[in-house]
């Protein structure tokens, strides 16, 4: 099993598009393409990452479903096993694991939009096997938040892949996600498709996800994935108010609770991770 291969906690890495705005990535281009475009750069962030103590890296393929990237002149497969061979290149002489990043669809399944289950289900599986060929190590299903497409996604890769499943659902305040799914709701979803771990992602900076995850804690003994956003990003120049330390002093709670799989959302950065690394080694 592969949480066996790691110590009593495991870290993940941090932001990957807010960080690619600093090569270059402009406001409303695809991050996905940079791993052809400009894979020196996705290499490098995955390094500055690995040298700060990430356990697990996942791969730049967040919106690398068919109708992401209809529009472009590359395939899922293209793009997937570009990623996964940059990952490769910066975990060269390191144990760090790579999971292939699968995020929403970006579209509304029926009832509420007019993608089909079945149509989401061969995308995530597309996306799936293509990361399975080039060699990833997990598959990480993050900020989902309708339950019917999170069961999509985990569903094509428990069907068509060996990899083991992380998956995470965004929540707001009200420990309720945008499409109005409950953490009851989720884990029993979540068990019941067997996953490997589960939790949240996304949204709020850690003080804000407490009583969720302590929900979460209650319900399951899965180990518990906890990835918040460094704050909500200024409106006038788009920088995360939570800094790495006091993000890390705030992480610190989840230790307490039981969480033993950490990392970083939106406006992380290497330093968020190396702050972290200190924190709960205490």
């Amino acid at each position: 099993m592969i949480l066996d291969s790691f110590g009593e906690y495991i870290f993940l890495d941090g932001a990957m598009g807010t960080m690619l705005q600093k090569y270059g990535l402009k406001a409303g281009e695809k991050p996905d393409l940079m791993n052809i475009t400009a894979p020196g750069a996705v290499e490098s962030i995955h390094r500055a990452y690995i040298e700060a103590g990430s356990d697990i890296i996942s791969t730049n393929t967040f919106g690398s479903n068919a109708d992401l990237l209809k529009d472009t002149n590359y395939s899922v497969t293209e793009i997937i096993t570009a990623a996964v061979g940059t990952a490769k290149k910066a975990c060269r002489g390191t144990s760090t694991k790579i999971a292939l990043d699968i995020g929403p669809t970006g579209q509304l399944l029926e009832p509420y939009g007019d993608l089909e289950p079945e149509r989401a289900y061969e995308m995530f599986k597309e996306m799936a096997v293509a990361g399975e060929k080039a060699s990833v190590d997990l598959a990480v299903i993050e900020t989902m938040s309708d339950l019917a497409e999170l069961k999509a996604a985990v569903t094509a890769v428990s069907d068509n892949t060996k990899l083991p499943v992380f998956a995470t659902m965004t929540f707001d305040k009200t420990g309720r996600t945008f499409m109005g799914c409950s953490v009851d709701d989720f884990v029993a979803t979540a068990e019941s498709l067997g996953v490997t771990a589960l939790g949240l992602n996304c949204s709020l900076e850690p003080t804000e996800m407490i009583e969720t995850v302590k929900r979460f804690a209650e319900l399951t003994k899965l180990p518990l994935i906890v990835k918040p956003n460094a704050g909500l990003p200024d409106k006038n120049d788009g920088s995360y108010h939570t800094g790495a330390v006091e993000f890390a002093k705030q992480m610190h709670e989840f230790k307490k609770i039981g969480v033993r799989i950490i990392g970083g959302c939106c406006g992380t950065t290497p330093d968020y991770i190396r702050e972290m690394k200190k924190i709960f080694a205490r």
